[in-house]
């Protein structure tokens, strides 16, 4: 029953997320073990979408690690938990929280030794800029927790690169980078303080390859001139070749856009989507304080208000004029929805 409800969640976000972006690339370097045990460690700028993206496109069930402040109702917290969200405590949670960690290791812990997959943000908090920051410590206790306990455990490492055109738009394109799989037993060592550096190190090397990586030194100097030179945010190799080359014979391809028709596609279908466009607009949208939410908020309307509201509206046209009327509605809706994102 488990596994029924987790396929039927992942098949309807997976089509939400099909509606919601423009494309979604995935590139895998090389095959995901299906009976591994897998830890995968990903850059994290678009708050829950980021998890959703992996969920829905990395071939294994994982087990997420999630900011604990999201678990503040009995209702969301038994929702979160039958999606295999974890609830973890960072530090501006406050410091006697931290202990809650705890019991969430050692249950990470016990899945890795059950050949399940968990998924982790190592960066532990999620930031909009283009650049990997520094990895927290949590994950290499994972690791080597898991070792310590389960010697025998085939322990995976699987670096993810997320990358978005521009992560707060609707209609976006993305593209996910898995990395070359590092098995974790080549960190056992009798010095674990080394072990720790050298994992984070490689992590953060590796990460940092699948996305773009602009150091904060330079950071907004090196955006505005890749912004202006039309750099493919989606092709981190190009970006990061570009960087390293001081921004000199770089050369990107400009996306052509409609922009006429794209505009006043848009306007009908807000139009069409009045009642939860208004409720997005005036509603939620204002209350939204970390800009990195805008796009998990606005695609969890996408998945529930506006299918609502087309149903509400498919059921009247069926039950006042006509069922033809209603089903040519319906199809209406579709194919306008899917040019205005997709062109």
């Amino acid at each position: 029953m488990r596994k029924l409800w987790l396929h039927s969640v992942r098949f309807y976000i997976k089509l939400g997320l099909f509606f919601y972006y423009r494309r979604i690339q995935v590139f895998k370097t090389e095959k995901i073990p299906k009976h591994k045990p897998i830890l995968f460690l990903s850059n994290h700028q678009n708050a829950l979408l980021d998890a959703l993206l992996i969920a829905t496109t990395s071939g294994r069930f994982s087990y997420f690690l999630t900011r604990a402040s999201v678990f503040n109702k009995p209702i969301v917290t038994k929702l979160l938990k039958s999606l295999q969200m974890l609830p973890i405590y960072r530090i501006r949670d406050g410091w006697s929280n931290l202990a809650n960690n705890n019991p969430i290791f050692e249950s990470c812990t016990d899945l890795l030794k059950n050949n399940e997959a968990v998924a982790i943000f190592p960066e532990g908090s999620h930031n909009l800029k283009r650049t990997v920051r520094p990895l927290s410590k949590g994950f290499t206790r994972i690791v080597f927790d898991t070792l310590d306990k389960f010697p025998e455990t085939d322990l995976q490492l699987v670096p993810v690169g997320l990358n978005f055109e521009n992560a707060m738009a609707y209609g976006d394109r993305c593209s996910i980078f898995y990395g070359r799989v590092i098995s974790a037993k080549k960190y056992t060592t009798e010095d674990r303080n080394q072990a720790v550096v050298q994992l984070k190190r490689d992590i953060h090397h590796a990460i940092s390859k699948l996305t773009t990586h602009i150091e904060s030194e330079f950071y907004d100097d090196t955006l505005k001139k890749l912004t202006n030179l039309n750099a493919d945010f989606l092709n981190p190799k190009a970006v990061n070749a570009c960087i390293k080359n001081d921004l000199k014979e770089c050369e990107f391809i400009k996306v052509k856009s409609f922009h006429i028709i794209k505009s006043l596609l848009k306007y009908l279908s807000i139009i069409n989507l009045i009642l939860p466009y208004g409720i997005w607009k005036l509603l939620i949208q204002p209350k939204i304080s970390e800009e990195e939410f805008i796009g998990t908020f606005r695609f969890a309307v996408a998945i529930s208000l506006v299918p609502i509201w087309i149903l509400v509206i498919t059921m009247l046209l069926a039950s006042i004029v006509s069922f033809q009327l209603a089903m040519i509605y319906l199809i209406f809706v579709l194919v306008l929805t899917l040019i205005t994102v997709k062109t």
